[in-house]
């Protein structure tokens, strides 16, 4: 189908787009891969009288170090996240689960941030902002703020994020030396997740010193699976990562549809998060 017609507009600044955003209003939406927005437009299920384009911005693009973290811009595409160096020595969780997203065409095309901001909670990357305890930067009319990731997502594709704003990077603390890794059930390849476990261990003598683990599509909302972090300290060995694991579902709450009932992606969030924490401990 053909979309509605809208303006279009493309900044080459950010200070650009927040005021295009103000000038538009509330109709406008702002494009960034457009990976997810041109079909709900093709589909005319989303209508908006102007989108606006951060693709110009050249200083949303890119990976850099700052210290103890390392600041992602929100236009970076998921290739280029695929092949930076500096994610894949201080954040190599956010590669694992960049490489299931969707096929390399997407990834050629979609970004980081514009993931991020979309905010399906069947998307893969939210769960790992919230795991690695990321922090967003936004700016609006107003100048910009920071928003940690657990503030991040409200609801389904709902964030803090106000209308006026711009997510402009994502701001990841290092966790250079820790184990990782993103587990993911689809029932094609290069669907949604059904359910996907993101993992995060730092071990100490092969005892689990401190784990994070974040949720994919167990809630409206990425979610941290608080139980299973805190059974997982001091376990060592596949059984004693087996009985935390149990502990999944807690805290959840899955939705129930075509794909799966509730208690089907509470059973898959346990197998997945045994095997995510045991990829992770392995290295």
């Amino acid at each position: 189908m053909i979309p509605s017609a809208f303006d279009y507009v493309r900044p080459s600044t950010v200070e650009e787009a927040v005021s295009a955003l103000a000038a538009a209003g509330d109709e406008a939406k702002i494009m960034a891969g457009g990976q997810s927005l041109l079909p709900v437009m093709r589909l005319r299920l989303g209508n908006p009288s102007t989108v606006i384009d951060l693709g110009g911005i050249a200083e949303l693009r890119g990976v850099r170090e700052d210290g103890d973290a390392i600041v992602i811009g929100a236009m970076t595409t998921h290739a280029d996240v695929l092949k930076d160096p500096l994610i894949a020595e201080h954040a190599k969780l956010i590669a694992q689960a960049t490489h299931t997203v969707a096929d390399p065409a997407v990834r050629h095309r979609g970004t980081f941030g514009g993931a991020l901001a979309h905010a399906d909670p069947a998307g893969d990357l939210p769960a790992v902002a919230v795991a690695l305890q990321a922090e967003f930067v936004v700016v609006g009319p107003n100048g910009s703020r920071t928003v940690p990731a657990s503030e991040f997502f409200v609801d389904y594709l709902t964030t803090a994020m106000g209308d006026d704003e711009v997510l402009t990077e994502i701001r990841v603390p290092k966790h250079t030396g820790w184990g990782s890794s993103y587990e993911k059930f689809n029932r094609v390849a290069q669907a949604w997740a059904m359910v996907g476990v993101a993992a995060l261990v730092r071990s100490d003598s092969g005892t689990i010193a401190e784990a994070r683990i974040g949720l994919t599509n167990m809630g409206p909302t990425p979610i941290r699976a608080t139980a299973v972090e805190q059974a997982l300290a001091g376990a060592s060995g596949a059984e004693a990562v087996g009985h935390a694991a149990a502990h999944a579902g807690e805290g959840a709450s899955p939705s129930s549809d075509l794909n799966a009932q509730a208690d089907y992606r509470t059973h898959l969030a346990t197998v997945l998060t045994k095997r995510a924490v045991l990829g992770a401990v392995a290295g």
